[in-house]
């Protein structure tokens, strides 16, 4: 394959910059770099030798593949595609080949210049890992005229290495699972400080470091050795980033002991998720939503795509634990440049947006698919479920509510996307089995994070088992038996029963009032976004809650909910907390979580902007209706409300201000606790003061940590640093303790840490006297309690601040505990 390619004048014109083409998606190069000519005759040409990829019905423009694999779209005129063949004559087609000169298509210089937006007309190098060297422009050139040429990446690297531009460097690739979808992620996310040219080589095979899909592509497993190279200023300091990262195996140590395994075909049903389940099968069909073929012009379809993936991106904030993880992984692809530059030529085309991502999705597909490697191929789910994602915004058909399926449902389909497992009620879900998909896959992750028994690489013939056939599926046994006779039924319902009835015990444990062990009172909550939620922690043993996300109801509709619909939901879920505490918090959304009801401009840094309580302090229509709603629905002896996002006392006094005047208004007599949460190292510091007004304290750890830390959470380059068990942290948290109890006020934590039971000694030994966690944490929280007396706790606590970092904190805690 030539690395080099010579590009001529495609007609004879005058030759511009893009920059001079009238319409944003061409000129500010969001479909790729190019050049642009402005025509005076009819007759397009092949720049250089090439096979013809596409022409479409309307003949306006030719996308063609150079002999270097570079992608070349020549889109002639502005808004041409709206004349559906008017005044066009293809003279190729896909498929075939053709020579330097070759006339491609032939038009009507003067009806298309009438009919057109402008005739300008756009040559756009839509392939990444290729740059485009051009001479002189502002001319006037004849057709066949030299205008530049197409290099490939690599071999553009090379030249830099062989004239001391650039930096090169090996690493053999140590993670389990060799570079896969989080660690093409956080390469991505290294080298966005960089400006250099990046690209990694495995064997014969390389790729552009930039983008996750090609990064996919390259198929780098363990063991495998990786050269890095890069050209452009900063090019040692960007390979050194990205080798470092790739020797400490990406950050992913929680994955390093995942097995790349795959089920070869007509092998039986691979494990995914440990457990053991009795149920009736319920098959799961899930149909791609038709897509129009043709878009309406080219800046409205690609403003149309820019919005659906900006907030299909949106839509993963707020995720959690195993969740967030693959979150971060989404993001990336629905980022990528190589699926951008796919869907934009497609655009440029004429095709509709959903077409074009469509398009671009099913090639990446391919590409997985063609490596072979079956870990790889599990990847593809991912980009079938950010396929139908963003199809689904575009076509105005969003998720909906939750899956309706019978209690103690096997959950049976071709593949599970982890959006899907997201949208159904596991309280009813018994088990799941696939026909495709690997042990390693996403929605994999998601079951058994959620404790619930998978089965995958299971083959098509289960796909045709009736609904409500019952079925056992024994996942550690990695077996399915589908309607089975009495004895194994019986069998099975022993085994189960007997898993139950340990758990059952492990429970019964965790509905006492949690004390340490020297009978010190302290309060394990659960935090909550949700009736279910609120079911599952008083089944855990919580004692009320730390924490009512209400962000809930705001999000993912046109309006925001009513009065009345917030008073029912709050009622609901305090009427399932029976007479146990529950802490509300106010609203917490910001630039982070655009709803279209609060229209609001961009911010650079949506952490640091217009959210929380600035936010509702802001609107207080919003925060009055939303404390009415919370009075009208918890009894008073069970309300505590709290304040997201507060700094100081200058953002509680207003909200103390306004809940007194609601009180007023609704007669209710009884004071209402009014708390903070303790977020941003400015509360922390003035936990003191801040005390002597506020009623409680309640500290968020995944905030306060990203703030203390100067790292975002949300972001894959910088995420690794984040951990709450920094002594940084441990010592703000000691503050709030200290400033509650001179004020007389209790301390508490509903942030992430408060969910680890390795930290709840240190914690306590901190000031600490209320834990609010995530249900399933509740048990062993209570239990990481009792274990320790408080002069342990204090003396853990104390070396825990003096640490030097949160590896030696944790390395304290588990010789604490061991």
């Amino acid at each position: 394959m030539s690395d080099a390619v010579s590009l001529t004048a495609p007609f004879a014109g005058w030759l511009a910059p893009l920059e001079e083409v009238p319409d944003p998606v061409f000129a500010e190069r969001m479909m790729g770099d190019g050049f642009a000519i402005d025509p005076v005759e009819g007759v397009l040409r092949a720049p250089a030798a090439a096979e013809v990829i596409n022409v479409p019905e309307s003949g306006h423009a030719v996308t063609l593949r150079l002999d270097n694999g570079a992608d070349l779209l020549l889109h002639i005129g502005l808004e041409t595609v709206a004349l559906g063949g008017k005044g066009f004559a293809a003279r190729v087609a896909a498929g075939e080949r053709v020579a330097q000169g070759q006339a491609l298509i032939e038009f009507d210089l003067d009806a298309v210049a009438t009919a057109a937006r402008a005739l300008i007309t756009p040559v756009i190098m839509a392939s990444e890992g290729y740059t485009l060297e051009l001479g002189s422009l502002g001319r006037a050139v004849a057709a066949g005229a030299v205008v530049g040429q197409v290099l490939r990446t690599d071999a553009i690297v090379a030249d830099a290495m062989a004239s001391d531009v650039g930096a090169e460097r090996v690493v053999r690739v140590t993670a389990a699972n060799g570079i896969h979808a989080r660690p093409a992620a956080r390469i991505v996310a290294a080298l966005k400080p960089f400006l250099a040219e990046v690209a990694l080589h495995a064997a014969d095979r390389s790729a552009n470091a930039r983008s996750t899909i090609a990064l996919l592509g390259l198929g780098a497993g363990k063991d495998e050795e990786v050269r890095i190279v890069a050209r452009g200023g900063d090019a040692q300091a960007a390979v050194d980033a990205v080798a470092e990262l790739i020797l400490a195996n990406f950050h992913e140590a929680a994955h390093a002991s995942v097995a790349k395994a795959s089920a070869p075909a007509n092998a039986g049903p691979v494990r995914a998720a440990p457990g053991l389940a009795i149920g009736q099968a319920f098959q799961l069909r899930s149909a791609d939503l038709d897509v129009p073929e043709n878009g309406t012009g080219i800046a409205a379809e690609q403003a149309a795509l820019a919005s659906a993936t900006a907030a299909t991106a949106a839509g993963l904030d707020g995720a959690h634990g195993t969740a967030a993880e693959i979150a971060e992984a989404h993001r990336a692809l629905l980022a990528d440049p190589e699926l951008a530059a796919t869907a934009a030529r497609h655009i440029a085309e004429g095709r509709s947006a959903a077409f074009a991502w469509r398009a671009a999705t099913q090639d990446a597909r391919a590409a997985l698919r063609a490596t072979g490697d079956a870990l790889l191929i599990e990847r593809i789910a991912d980009l079938t479920d950010l396929e139908r994602q963003v199809i689904g915004r575009l076509m105005g058909d969003t998720a909906g509510p939750k899956l309706t399926i019978p209690k103690g449902t096997v959950l049976f389909a071709d593949d599970l996307l982890p959006s899907q497992f997201l949208n159904l009620d596991t309280a009813r879900l018994a088990g799941i089995v696939t026909a495709q998909g690997g042990p390693t896959s996403h929605v994999a992750i998601l079951a058994a994070s959620a404790g619930v028994p998978m089965l995958v690489a299971a083959g098509e013939s289960v796909l045709a088992i009736a609904d409500g056939t019952p079925v056992i599926l024994d996942a550690d046994a990695g077996t399915l038996t589908v309607d089975p006779d009495a004895d194994a039924l019986a069998e099975a319902s022993t085994r189960l029963s007997a898993l139950r009835e340990r758990r059952a015990r492990e429970l019964a444990t965790a509905h006492t009032a949690a004390h340490t062990a020297d009978r010190v009172r302290i309060e394990v909550f659960a935090n909550l976004g949700s009736v279910a939620d609120a079911a599952a922690a008083v089944s855990a043993g919580a004692e009320g809650c730390g924490l009512l996300r209400t962000e809930f109801l705001f999000l993912e509709r046109e309006t925001a909910p009513s009065e009345e619909e917030q008073r029912e939901t709050y009622s609901a879920i305090a009427t399932t907390l029976g007479e146990r505490p529950l802490i509300v918090r106010t609203l917490d959304i910001g630039g982070d979580k655009p709803v279209p009801y609060l229209p609001m401009e961009r911010e650079e840094n949506p952490a640091l902007g217009l959210r929380g309580v600035r936010l509702t302090t802001a609107r207080p229509d919003l925060m009055r209706i939303q404390l009415r709603a919370i009075l009208r629905a918890v009894p008073a002896a069970q309300c505590r409300i709290m304040l997201p996002m507060v700094a100081d006392l200058g953002d509680y006094r207003p909200v103390r201000a306004l809940l007194d005047e609601v009180r007023a208004e609704l007669g209710v007599r009884e004071a209402i606790p009014l708390g903070v949460m303790i977020e941003t190292p400015a509360a922390a510091l003035l936990a003191g003061q801040i005390a002597r007004e506020a009623d409680f304290l309640s500290i968020g750890t995944n905030d306060l940590t990203q703030y203390t830390l100067a790292a975002d959470r949300g972001n894959a380059a910088v995420s690794q640093r984040i951990d709450a068990m920094h002594p940084a942290v441990l010592r703000l948290v000691r503050e709030v303790g200290k400033g509650a109890a001179a004020a007389g006020r209790w301390a508490g934590m509903c942030g992430g840490l408060a969910s680890d039971p390795l930290a709840a000694p240190i914690l306590i030994g901190l000031g600490i006297t209320e834990l609010s966690a995530t249900p399933a944490q509740v048990p062993g929280v209570k239990a990481a309690v009792a274990r320790f007396d408080m002069a342990a706790c204090k003396a853990l606590a104390d070396k825990a601040c003096d640490a030097q970092s949160a590896a030696e904190v944790r390395a304290l805690a588990m010789e604490a505990s061991a």
